[in-house]
């Protein structure tokens, strides 16, 4: 495997080369020079590496791989000794401090080092690592480097222009019905004679085929005729015990106790919830037989008819699931050629009949090589798919080439991972780098989406933040990239349909986790210790019985730059004195003791600092030495009802995320500067909301008014105005009908604004349309989340919104509410509207209007009082024309009064239903929920 770029430090250590010739750190010119004769060596040597990374796995001359190694761990070396340096004669002063500042900082010493001594120090590495340089240089001019990769044939950049997949991949799944009929019929088979007896289903196939998606698609359309059922994914590194729980939780069997129970303790609570029962249960992805044999000790096999399903990769796994007569093994088929075509040619020319008739040919050799697995045929498509434009006929034959052996006569793991491998030597450099950051994390892990970003920052794998674009903006893409060339697979929310956190398919995650074994990037402990040589990086995934706990004792953490423990491996969890370089430190989901963060002071390197979900209940002061801390997590489940006074002095912290409810913030925090998120807080404290005013780089916040002032309202308004980078903001204020007036008359939102909005369903109330919408709505153009409220939407109120160019989710409130009229020529983009009014007011949907809502909801007041009762038809009054909104997927009408009747209520849902159902291309499963109230 050829040593990459992707896994070594180039990208982070030139920036801090550039960085040590200025005159602040007053190095001698003899220094200088040498550390400009080192950044040309290594700008030179990146260059080369560049092309050495794009090269697949066995291509590479033997000699290039040596002096590619070589190069790497030079790198490391080099940027600790530069960071070291960086720690000893930085005190930690506020970016763009002003220069009689920093003369006067510089003054001062830290530690038991003189910087006088640190710069000595310096220059001695200088010379040092100068030579190893250029030993390196000369080896890379015997091996004939330059000459053998110039030798390389090169490849057009890609730039995937994909979106959907997974989406479209469920689709076609179930083709025709085909697969997800064949497993019903398999349910449902003999239910004559055999209804009553508990009856499994196995489906059997390797990776990338698509066994979790059917059954999952199964599962969500027959749950609804079982008593109760649960779905719940095992995987490779198994724990019996947690597996048992997790069917509990699914079957709202959770107790506060549960995680006291031992597994016998366990099965004997799902027999007994589960005794009286009809249960559709789903196991997915086992790969052990024993593992088997204890959790099928749980399920109650009754006469009520339940039905379970299990999924694997192993034949003989799926044979011991189905031990029974009454049992059926299903052989995951690939998809037919047609199917694959569809696949192929849609994620490339956009529709199955676009592909030119050049490519008919080359297309059919690709397919044949896929197999019709749809990971595969994704992976090469994604690969072959460019913006505006199709790759040349030529490169879609040396990608034929690439490919190998194929899948067609035997299948395996190993075939599977070679077609995977293609579409990583495809991704440039750094996505290479994020990508292979994904192995910290075990297999089925939901991995949040802005703690993966931060954490990429905070390892320095971003490293172009713009005045336009921060780090964390750039790290958005690359989590979009990533997910658009179907390497991750995005998680949404259910509310709002957002991407929030992010799964690596089975496949990819055993791709990744091979490279990073075979070059050192992450060292994995899940059982047994998986890394050779120095651990830069280390995953603790599973706790080890006592004999096996010897390696982990055995190995160095003085090159460890990122760590992440997840429960129950946090016993594990070596001294924090014993990490010299750490950058990350992710504790996130353990429950922490206070010895858990002794020696917190001594991680003078570290940037990321995650305790999310830790139940932890206070913060050591100490936390204030951190001089280089970016994120600070103590959000969800974390108890810290105040954050020490010495947070204040972490003037690099960019983002401070703490646990709504317990977000109270010291004085001083107008000194964080450099913050760009910040979130959950209350701002109810007149200084603390002035000093946010100093935050001028927040691009995100949460912040939480238990009682709201003009005073308050004036100072919060003030220091809108100074952030000039808002890109989104969350406000509650408690009180239903507290108005903000000042907020919509007097602050001017940013051009970038994306956001605004209340906690979950709350609204921003204002006694009408806030200026800065009333003005011109195009200025607008970012917006894509309101949450607002009004005392009453007119139509012009309505026309105004419909012009937001942006506008996805709209969630609007009112008072009153006149009759609404929906137009054609509004709301262009908007995909979930929610409209609550407290009074009457009919709504009408002209044909052509919302044309890419997916999800309505309208709570409304029906007549109110006995006269308007009776003087309308429950099927008159909800007249919508809802029937004319062409995406509509999931409805959800409430009518709110106690005068209505039941009769006219039940006639307005009826009249709902059957619009509806009169829909073209109305899907099956629209959601038409109906709750009615009265007295």
């Amino acid at each position: 495997m050829a040593m990459s770029m992707a896994t070594g430090a180039l990208g982070s250590l030139l920036p801090k080369l550039v960085e040590l010739l200025k005159e602040e750190y007053k190095l001698k010119e003899s220094v200088k020079e040498g550390v400009r004769s080192l950044e040309k060596e290594m700008e030179s040597m990146q260059v080369v590496l560049r092309k050495v990374d794009e090269v697949p796995q066995g291509q590479l001359d033997e000699q290039v791989k040596i002096w590619a190694e070589e190069v790497r761990e030079l790198s490391f070396k080099m940027e600790d000794i530069v960071d070291k340096f960086l720690v000893r004669v930085d005190d930690g002063s506020k970016p763009g401090a002003n220069p009689k500042m920093l003369k006067r900082l510089t003054k001062m010493m830290a530690g038991l080092f003189t910087k006088g001594k640190a710069r000595h120090e310096i220059a001695d590495a200088i010379k040092s690592i100068n030579k190893k340089v250029q030993e390196v240089a000369d080896r890379r001019a015997r091996y004939n480097v330059d000459n053998i990769v110039a030798s390389i044939p090169t490849r057009t950049p890609i730039d995937p222009r994909l979106g959907a997949l997974y989406k479209e991949v469920t689709d076609l799944v179930g083709i025709t019905g085909a697969r997800d009929q064949e497993i019903m019929k398999l349910l449902l088979e003999g239910d004559d004679m055999s209804k009553k007896k508990l009856k499994i289903i196995s489906v059997v196939g390797f990776g990338g085929m698509g066994k979790t998606t059917l059954v999952k698609m199964v599962y969500d359309k027959i749950k609804g005729d079982f008593d109760c059922g649960a779905f719940v994914p095992v995987g490779q590194n198994f724990d019996a015990k947690k597996i048992l729980m997790d069917i509990l939780i699914d079957l709202d069997l959770y107790e506060s106790q549960l995680t006291m129970l031992d597994e016998r303790q366990l099965i004997d609570k799902l027999r007994k919830g589960l005794e009286k029962k009809r249960y559709l249960i789903v196991i997915d992805d086992i790969w052990d037989e024993k593992l088997w044999e204890i959790i099928n000790l749980a399920f109650y096999n009754g006469n009520n008819g339940s039905r379970l399903i299990t999924t694997t990769r192993i034949g003989s796994v799926a044979k011991r699931c189905c031990s029974s007569t009454n049992d059926s093994i299903y052989q995951m088929k690939p998809l037919s050629y047609a199917d694959s075509r569809r696949l192929f040619y849609s994620r490339i020319f956009s529709n199955e009949s676009g592909c030119p008739h050049e490519f008919e040919e080359v297309s059919r050799d690709i397919l044949k090589k896929c197999g019709g697995v749809p990971l595969a045929i994704i992976t090469i498509a994604s690969v072959l798919a460019s913006d505006q434009k199709v790759n040349s006929h030529d490169e879609w034959h040396v990608l034929l080439e690439s490919i190998g052996c194929g899948l067609t006569e035997d299948p395996s793991v190993e075939q599977m991972l070679t077609i995977l491998s293609f579409s990583y030597y495809d991704l440039p450099c750094h996505l290479k780098t994020c990508l292979l950051y994904l192995s910290m994390f075990p297999e089925d892990t939901k991995i949040m989406k802005d703690q993966l970003i931060w954490m990429w920052v905070a390892e320095s794998f971003i490293q172009c933040g713009t005045a336009k674009s921060s780090l964390f903006e750039i790290g958005e893409n690359y989590f979009n990239e990533l997910v658009n060339r179907s390497l991750i697979q995005p998680v949404y929310d259910n509310e709002y349909g957002i991407v929030y956190a992010c799964r690596v398919h089975d496949s990819v995650l055993d791709l990744i986790c091979q490279l990073s074994r075979e070059e050192n990037f992450v060292s994995v402990l899940n059982g047994s210790m998986s890394s050779q040589g120095n651990v830069r990086r280390l995953s603790l995934q599973k706790i080890i019985k006592e004999h096996q706990t010897t390696p982990l004792e055995s190995v160095s953490m003085l090159q460890v730059r990122s760590i992440a423990t997840f429960q129950p491996a946090i016993g594990l969890m070596p001294r924090l004195s014993s990490f010299v370089v750490l950058r990350v430190l992710n504790l996130s989901t353990c429950a922490l003791g206070d010895h858990n963060l002794r020696g917190l002071c001594s991680l003078v390197h570290l940037r990321y600092l995650g305790l999310s979900d830790t139940g932890l209940c206070e913060l050591p002061e100490e936390v204030g030495k951190l001089q280089f801390l970016q994120v600070l997590d103590v959000s969800r489940n974390c108890r810290i009802e105040k954050l020490p006074s010495s947070v204040t002095k972490l003037r690099r912290l960019m983002c401070l995320l703490y646990d709504e409810g317990c977000s109270w913030l010291p004085g001083g925090i107008g000194s964080l500067t450099a913050m760009e998120e910040l979130s959950s807080i209350f701002g109810n404290s007149l200084s603390i909301v002035k000093e946010m005013g100093n935050m001028k780089r927040l691009r995100k916040f949460e912040i939480e008014f238990e009682h709201m002032s003009l005073e308050l309202e004036e100072a919060f308004v003030k220091s809108l105005v100074e952030m000039s980078n808002l890109q989104s903001v969350t406000i509650s204020i408690d009180g239903r009908y507290k108005m903000m007036d000042l907020l919509g008359g007097k602050w001017v939102p940013p051009r970038g604004l994306r956001e605004l909005k209340g906690y979950y369903e709350e609204v921003l109330r204002f006694s009408r349309l806030p200026a800065w919408i009333r003005g011109n709505p195009s200025q607008m153009s970012q917006l894509s989340w309101l949450h607002i409220g009004v005392k009453e939407v007119q139509q012009g109120d309505l026309g105004l919104l419909g012009r937001l160019p942006a506008l996805h989710i709209l969630n609007l409130e009112s008072l009153r509410q006149g009759p609404l009229l929906f137009e054609a020529d509004g709301f262009r983009c908007v995909s979930i509207f929610v409209l609550w009014s407290s009074s009457p007011g009919q709504v009408v949907f002209q044909p052509g209007a919302l044309p890419k809502a997916e999800r309505v909801v309208i709570r409304t007041g029906l007549p109110v009082s006995k006269e308007e009762a009776a003087g309308n038809n429950g099927g008159d009054l909800f007249d919508t024309g809802i029937g004319n909104l062409p995406s509509l997927q999931d409805v959800h009408v409430i009518f709110c009064t106690s005068l209505v009747r039941k009769e006219e209520a039940e006639k307005a849902k009826s009249a709902l239903e059957t619009a509806l159902r009169a829909r073209p291309n109305s899907p099956d499963d629209s959601d038409c929920d109906y709750e009615a109230g009265w007295e």
